[in-house]
């Protein structure tokens, strides 16, 4: 027993339950031990020896009263601890010897669990192999609750960082820093910590699978249909909520996005759906290694905001932001939408994904790329 806890007066108090002190049961001064700690901070206690208790109680008209103990109980909060499930409770001392010899070392951490090397790479093929094992309806379904996230995090950065003008023309590093810092982030926590099917880190984790044997082709196919076709209907679902909601007032943000994005080459859009999703399937890469809600939201801010700051394209996130565009009256065509910027971002995206993420990562880690033993 700790040292401050020989001469509590608690002692006497848990014994007067437990028998007499010199019989009583190893095991129980185990639990005694536990108790008085988590009592200390419920009793105000003065040391006092027992010749002096013992002439303190038989004094009976109470003319001697220096010295004397003063036991200062919280009633309510004590009366509580004793009827809860807590180390208060009277158990079994066998449980309670078991469980003061567990060691606290023996805990996982629950912070970030990469620390670099081959040691840390989460086992991202076993992650793409049950995305694709998946029935086709139940990858549909996740896809449209992806969509509607991702589309979430874009009607923020739409909503915050489009309605700086002033900033956008005084300091325009700054409004492209809240724009990519207040969104995009919170949609791909929420699609990542759900378990949403979100096509674009599909492309990352689904391919690791197969180029590690764990799917097949076919899976491949049905994973990404599935998850493209979901992540649509999700995200022009929720741009028609945004729209019908009026949140956006007169702000022309969405209209001006929506017309920049149609207007570029397609090559341009190409390489910048390729940079793009580089950077979610790291986001995603970083946020598998991380063994708290914290450490997958800090894995994930930075490659997110970066990508949306840089002015980089995300087939999803376009799928929101450019029909909420062409409802709020952008001079854009469904074809310009499709043709011009979708299919180009799309391709760049899968280019991000499977080669540049995981095709440097499965060669390293992996068997990519390697001639299989006989």
């Amino acid at each position: 027993m700790p040292p401050e806890l020989n001469d509590v007066v608690g002692r006497e108090l848990f014994f007067s339950f437990w028998g007499d002190v010199e019989s009583r049961d190893p095991s129980t001064e185990v639990l005694f031990q536990k108790n008085c700690l988590r009592m200390l901070p419920i009793l105000e206690v003065e040391k006092v020896s027992a010749t002096e208790r013992a002439a303190a109680a038989a004094d009976a008209d109470g003319a001697v009263k220096t010295n004397i103990i003063m036991v200062s109980f919280r009633s309510s909060l004590f009366v509580g601890l004793l009827a809860s499930s807590s180390a208060f409770a009277v158990k079994p001392a066998q449980t309670s010897l078991a469980f003061t010899q567990r060691s606290s070392s023996t805990r996982a951490p629950v912070n970030l669990s990469m620390s670099g090397g081959a040691s840390a790479v989460p086992d991202l093929k076993v992650t793409g192999a049950a995305k694709a094992s998946a029935p086709w309806a139940k990858i549909f379904k996740l896809g449209i609750a992806a969509g509607c996230h991702i589309g979430f995090g874009s009607y923020l950065a739409i909503t915050v960082g489009g309605a700086c003008p002033q900033i956008a023309e005084a300091n325009p590093g700054l409004q492209k820093i809240i724009f990519g810092a207040f969104g995009l982030p919170f949609g791909l926590i929420m699609t990542l910590v759900t378990g949403a099917e979100l096509f674009t880190g599909n492309t990352a984790l689904v391919t690791a699978a197969k180029m590690e044997g764990k799917t097949s082709t076919s899976n491949l196919v049905k994973n990404w249909v599935a998850s493209y076709a979901g992540n649509f209907v999700g995200s022009l679902f929720l741009a028609y909520l945004a729209f019908k909601s009026g949140t956006l007032g007169a702000a022309p943000a969405s209209v001006a996005i929506a017309t920049a994005k149609c207007s570029l080459p397609f090559a341009t859009t190409f390489v910048r759906g390729i940079l793009c999703n580089w950077l979610v399937c790291m986001a995603v890469y970083m946020a598998s290694g991380c063994a708290s809600l914290a450490g997958k939201m800090v894995a994930v801010w930075f490659p997110i905001s970066a990508f949306v700051a840089l002015g980089l394209e995300h087939s999803v996130a376009n799928m929101f932001i450019i029909p909420l565009g062409i409802m709020r009256g952008a001079n854009v065509s469904a074809m310009d939408f499709l043709m011009k910027n979708l299919l180009p971002v799309t391709l760049g995206n899968i280019v991000g994904g499977a080669l540049c993420v995981m095709g440097l990562y499965g060669s390293a880690f992996g068997n990519w790329f390697k001639p299989k033993e006989e």
